[in-house]
């Protein structure tokens, strides 16, 4: 919601969302889509896939605009792009855009009208793409989502649900992401066996495990010198301290469903508590001393160094951590990177998408319903192998029945550039992966799978408030710098007891709360 703001003319917002989104450029190409690897071929997900295309059909032709994150794009003849037509029936019009130019191109050729047929939208709650959408220029997919088993069924719906309009709408085809094995707490299981301690489920055992780890030398070097915790916080949220304030809250982001509305979470008794936990975590020196001013590689270097038993992460990114740390803990194991299943029954999901594919109303509904059809034909297995592995003899070969790719080889031939346009995410990407022993994958994907028993999504995501794009940024700030100053002790408990007590009283959190249960109760078809 932070990349959204006031709407007065199209020209206005395109310029303001323009200043505002280009810092989002750069992260369109997230959770690894851009990158060829060496993985062995994932088939099939369980899921039935749209029937073969007819290949007496006329080729489909289709303009497209969407990003690109390498050098030079996919010429005509891109023997990737080829095989991808072939199995689609298609003929692509793709117009490749630079990453650090895409907001740019897509606010002004959303304001122009002249839309191509597919169109790559990187943040769908923008002021520019709401307000095209309330002039009616894109199709509503969600009455002929059923009807193609690749949409409905390889795209969570988490990612369908967060990306309705207010009106219940879905205005785009979700590009998904895996919504569970969010960020949460990594934890060194060395040191909990060092110490003889289990994996903490409540934050009361987080905390005699954090405290142990401060004071009972979990390394085993005869020296005080570890960091049970490693966090900071942003000048606007709470960052990688924010998985333990959500413990309290039970809650993922800023909004909480309470009595059926959605309640700001500083006003919430629980964030009070959590903020008297964590001040009392920083009195007994659990959390960095200079939490408030580290810059998350600071974070994530206090991990990697040994100094620190926990941090927040993803199991997904074990190698990363895995390498550094055994030049300083020669006996740490992959598995020694342990995520915990969850706290007070809480553990976060991830939205399930980023950005989305969406089709202007200027394209007949008989061709919107082809290029529904040519998306999840796309998203077949085999087909989606093409960008993924490439082509047989080309970009990798088979050994011992698992297709080894030369990365180089398609990068060069743009492979992983189709991501921007179709892709297809493993349910397991944030937890699991091909370079990590079958043995931690499987470990991974079970503590996931209990994980998705309790995750919690952000159920605010998309939601719209007029008052919210004026006020909430600011506000934000405000709080985060309330709840630091609190942690610190340079502020009491009851300095923040007064400042919640503003906050219920102020004329625009009232509103913001009455316009995002209203959007709440809109995108959810309630009254």
């Amino acid at each position: 919601m932070e990349s959204r703001r006031s709407f007065k003319k199209k020209a206005a917002a395109a310029a303001v969302i323009t200043a505002l989104s280009a810092a989002l450029a750069g992260c369109s190409g997230g959770s690894g889509e851009n990158a060829a690897s060496t993985k062995p071929e994932q088939t099939g997900t369980g899921k039935p896939t749209a029937p073969a295309v007819s290949s007496k059909e006329a080729p489909l032709e289709v303009s497209i605009m969407t990003t690109l994150l390498s050098p030079t794009p996919a010429a005509d003849d891109n023997p990737i792009k080829q095989a991808i037509e072939k199995a689609t029936n298609s003929k692509l019009k793709i117009q490749w855009v630079s990453g650090n130019s895409y907001n740019d191109k897509m606010n002004v050729t959303l304001a122009s009208g002249d839309i191509p047929e597919l169109i790559y939208i990187n943040d769908p709650f923008s002021q520019v793409f709401r307000n095209s959408v309330s002039q009616g220029a894109f199709w509503d997919i969600a009455p002929y989502i059923k009807n193609y088993p690749n949409l409905s069924g390889k795209i969570s719906a988490t990612a369908w649900e967060l990306t309705k309009m207010q009106d219940g709408g879905n205005y785009g085809i979700p590009r998904p992401r895996p919504s569970e094995g969010d960020s949460f707490f990594m934890i060194r299981k060395d040191w909990l066996d060092n110490l003889g301690l289990k994996v903490p489920t409540t934050t009361d055992e987080l905390y005699n495990v954090m405290k142990s780890f401060a004071e009972k030398d979990p390394d085993r070097n005869g020296k005080n010198d570890t960091v049970p915790f490693a966090a900071s916080v942003d000048a606007d949220k709470m960052a990688s301290l924010g998985p333990l304030e959500s413990s309290f809250t039970k809650t993922n982001g800023k909004w909480k469903l309470q009595d059926n509305k959605l309640v700001y979470t500083p006003l919430l008794p629980e964030t009070r508590s959590s903020l008297e936990y964590l001040n009392k975590a920083y009195k007994e020196k659990l959390i960095p001393e200079d939490f408030a001013s580290l810059k998350p590689t600071q974070v994530t270097d206090l991990f990697k160094s040994g100094k620190a038993g926990i941090l927040t992460e993803k199991a997904g990114t074990v190698l990363g951590y895995y390498e550094p740390l055994k030049l300083v803990a020669p006996d740490f194991k992959q598995e020694d990177f342990y995520p915990v299943t969850n706290i007070n029954g809480y553990n976060p999901k991830g939205p399930g998408f980023s950005g989305i594919i969406a089709i202007p109303k200027k394209v007949p509904e008989e061709k919107m319903k082809r290029i529904l059809k040519l998306v999840d034909t796309w998203m077949n297995d085999d087909v989606f192998a093409f960008q993924t592995y490439g082509i047989e003899g080309t970009h990798y070969t088979v050994k011992d029945g698992v297709k080894v790719t030369d990365s180089e080889k398609l990068k060069a031939d743009n492979g992983p550039d189709f991501n921007q346009i179709v892709y297809v995410s493993d349910p397991y990407a944030s937890t699991s992966g091909p370079s990590l022993p079958p043995k931690l994958n499987e470990l991974y994907k079970k503590i996931q799978d209990e994980r998705a028993k309790t995750s919690v999504a952000d159920i605010s995501i998309g939601l719209y408030s007029p008052t919210a794009q004026k006020v909430l940024a600011e506000l934000d700030k405000k709080v985060q710098d309330m709840k630091t100053k609190v942690i610190l002790g340079r502020e009491p408990i009851s300095a923040w007891d007064s400042f919640a007590a503003s906050l219920k009283n102020n004329a625009d959190v009232i509103k913001m709360s009455e316009e995002m249960t209203e959007a709440y109760k809109a995108r959810n078809g309630k009254k």
